[in-house]
């Protein structure tokens, strides 16, 4: 990847930016609505990353002769945007008006990211399986007679994203006080696939992120997407107490219960299956329910290793003495950070609404993630969101299985829907805990996951 970074491009990558609001007291007890406010933008937590003219004209590059009828929701359906369960101004969730320096314009917040629909419903603390986040950062600043471009891809695949490498580039510019430098190259990499997890998850969590890095109780782990040039490190600083609101939120928030009948007998011959063969890693649930927060060695869980390698020595150095890896714990020390080489078990309440599975988003149903013969290498989906997207039998997300790649060399938008499982960072492999299990017990162990 090339070394420079045009400041402002590097204010349009981060899903949270400078607040324009006012911070809360350092002293004051973090508050769930004020974290709840944050996430949705209120006030905006980044400047403009786009002018409205870049949302009105946006269509002008999507090789159509007129601006299509009904253009919000075409908008929405191009990039893989949701209609905002809350007032908006008719814009789709994740964006927002917001000041910037040529006037106001639109903004992104953690919405963009962090909420989803599925199955005809939408849900806050939900990873956005539709979003097209590179389309997004490529179109609209075209439309709006910007001809450069982010000298990294902030996305590989539609519905995943490369936070990872976003966060490990920003950090070459930064001193461990977070004070500016001339960038230190740090070997990121911006092939490491990641889906993006649910919230509600943390809750149950000791340590968060797919590799489990960072601990669940720390703050200023979160902090890092705060890395634009645009903020001092003084700045970022300051705003501590505004992501101590932020994690309250996210600790307050339920999974979402399945919406479709279930058939309780099959599921309670699930519910013997997955104690048995499961829990062990994924905890137990119900009133007397324990979750082990276990990290799987690469070795064990045999699931593409890309990113839970793909940081390097030099990064992790310079994060363990940084200001974000300094946070202290209830017992006065600072937070640890994981180091086993794997990724996290993730519990599995609400496990239904989160397809696609693994680390990548690799696997597209609950099924697959049981059958490991039956994974498909190539295939593609609607991204759509609607009842008739999901498949209620194998429990995740219906696809089109491919044999080959179309026969015209397809544009990155589309080449970008068809996940290609032989590339690097998209593997498909490992995790064949579930091939010993015959194929009713598979789909008892499906009905009893829609239960959580």
């Amino acid at each position: 990847m090339k070394r420079w970074f045009p400041f402002a491009g590097l204010a349009l990558v981060l899903c949270l930016g400078r607040s324009f609001g006012q911070e809360p007291d350092a002293k004051e007890k973090p508050k769930v609505e004020r974290g709840r406010q944050a996430v949705h933008g209120t006030p905006p937590l980044n400047h403009s990353a786009w002018s409205q003219t870049a949302y009105d004209t946006a269509w002008k590059v999507w090789d159509v002769k007129e601006k299509p009828d009904n253009y919000d929701a075409a908008f929405r359906a191009r990039y893989g945007l949701h209609a905002a369960p809350y007032e908006n101004g008719g814009l789709p969730m994740g964006l927002h008006v917001a000041p910037g320096p040529l006037g106001k314009g639109l903004g992104s917040d953690c919405l963009l990211c962090h909420a989803g629909s599925v199955a005809g419903k939408t849900y806050i603390g939900l990873g956005n399986a539709s979003l097209d986040f590179q389309a997004l950062f490529d179109e609209l600043p075209t439309a709006a007679g910007i001809s450069s471009r982010l000298p990294f891809r902030v996305s590989n695949v539609r519905g995943t994203v490369e936070a990872t490498a976003v966060v490990s580039f920003l950090l070459e510019f930064r001193k461990p006080d977070l004070g500016l430098r001339i960038p230190t190259n740090l070997k990121v990499k911006d092939d490491l696939i990641e889906d993006v997890p649910a919230w509600w998850l943390l809750k149950k969590k000791k340590t968060m992120y797919h590799n489990g890095a960072g601990h669940a109780q720390s703050v200023r782990t979160m902090m890092t997407f705060l890395l634009t040039p645009l903020n001092s490190g003084d700045y970022i600083k300051k705003l501590e107490p505004t992501f101590a609101d932020i994690q309250a939120y996210l600790l307050s928030l339920d999974r979402p219960v399945y919406p479709f009948p279930i058939d309780r007998k099959v599921a309670a011959d699930g519910k013997d299956l997955f104690n048995q063969h499961c829990a062990k890693c994924h905890g137990t649930y119900g009133p007397n329910g324990k979750y082990p927060s276990k990290v799987v060695p690469l070795d064990m869980i045999g699931t593409d290793r890309r990113l839970a390698e793909g940081v390097s020595s030099e990064m992790a150095e310079h994060y363990l003495k940084s200001w974000f890896a300094q946070e202290k714990g209830p017992d006065g020390k600072p937070f640890p950070v994981q180091t086993i080489r794997g990724y996290q078990a993730p519990p599995l309440d609400g496990v239904w609404a989160t397809a696609p599975y693994f680390h990548n988003g690799s696997v597209p149903t609950v099924y697959h993630v049981l059958n490991s013969k039956a994974r498909p290498k190539l295939f593609t989906r609607s991204y759509g969101t609607a009842e008739e997207d999901y498949d209620t039998q194998k429990l995740g997300l219906k696809i089109t299985v491919l044999e080959q790649m179309p026969d015209a060399k397809p544009s990155a938008l589309e080449r970008r829907k068809i996940y290609d499982t032989t590339l690097p960072g998209r593997g498909n492999s490992g995790h064949t805990f579930g091939d010993i299990l015959t194929e009713a017990e598979r789909r008892a162990v499906i009905e009893y996951l829609k239960s959580l």
